[in-house]
């Protein structure tokens, strides 16, 4: 079990955030918080190695971030329909899924973490210590079956050493700034050489990787740079040589069904929570959108009932 100090070990990266606080923003995947705490790199490492075990001989993984288990299905489904294998992670706060596709395999990242909660950013930071390859999305995203497989065959084609990323919407007054500047993983790949190169240069997609270990312009990309995830990964394919394949997001703007842009949307957290970070994704996609009426709008409704 990693070995989590009980306080603060170096205040020169605080944010003034309380412990609670921040031990929250290191299981979204922070470099700041992860650096305030003084959380073990190497014992990370170590824990990430370990989740090599399940990945032998899946060729094709594609994480899946358990938050519901009927959404989760669905995802499932449309992973094993295009030849990739469901990989179904989850947040400790929800637990592990109470059914799965017969292709999927269950990994729970935090068994030897023992963090609060974790978002899927947490392994995406370490791809290149446990697989060569890895799809992802997001929990609230939903693709026709003709573009996924379109996808799927991109994602096939990515060489090592090759990220794929969506480059989201900004506006007017950010188009020609840094500050709001990302690729972000709506849905993605990576693979081991492009994911060790990110790591090695300090910009992966963990928040705040201007305080990554391995940076070496942290104060300046502090100041002209995005914080949040994968801006990294921007920052690598911009200032570091990466190869990143970029898709708009648009394409994918259908099926994502977010609190992004939608006034009605209503907010759910822990009791007595003090930060986003502790929202809870699965109240939320319950309670802002119909599954079925989600699945329909995409003529998904087979993935609905499909026995398994």
């Amino acid at each position: 079990m990693l070995l989590i100090p009980p306080t603060f070990l170096d205040l020169s990266y605080s944010d003034n955030h309380p412990y609670e606080v921040e031990l929250a923003h290191v299981g979204q995947g922070n470099w700041r918080a992860f650096r305030t705490i003084g959380i073990s790199l190497s014992d990370t490492m170590d824990i990430a190695r370990s989740w090599s075990a399940p990945f032998y001989g899946i060729d094709r993984p594609w994480l899946c971030w358990h938050v519901d288990d009927d959404w989760s299905m669905v995802q499932q489904r449309l992973v094993a329909s295009v030849g990739w294998t469901p990989v179904v992670g989850f947040d400790p706060r929800v637990g592990p899924p109470q059914k799965t596709t017969p292709e999927a395999v269950v990994i729970d990242f935090n068994r030897d973490l023992g963090l609060p909660l974790l978002y899927p950013h947490f392994p995406l930071e370490f791809v290149f210590l446990f697989c060569k390859k890895i799809a992802f999305w997001h929990s609230d995203l939903l693709v026709r079956s003709n573009k996924l497989q379109k996808v799927a065959v991109t994602f096939d084609d990515l060489e090592n050493g090759q990220t794929f990323a969506i480059k989201p919407r900004v506006g007017r007054r950010e188009f020609f700034s840094t500050k709001k500047k990302r690729y972000w993983e709506l849905l993605g790949c990576t693979t081991e050489r492009a994911s060790r190169d990110q790591f090695m240069k300090g910009c992966g997609w963990w928040m705040d990787y201007w305080a990554h270990p391995n940076q070496k312009q942290g104060h300046y990309i502090r100041n002209k740079y995005y914080w949040d995830h994968g801006a990294g990964i921007y920052y690598w394919r911009k200032r570091e040589g990466g190869i990143c394949k970029i898709k708009n997001e648009l394409s994918f703007q259908e099926g994502h069904f977010t609190k992004i842009g939608n006034k009605n949307y209503s907010r759910f957290r822990e009791h007595n929570a003090m930060s986003d970070a502790r929202r809870t994704m699965s109240s939320e996609i319950k309670e802002n959108f119909d599954l079925v009426y989600a699945c329909k709008s995409l003529s998904l409704d087979h993935y609905l009932t499909t026995s398994d």
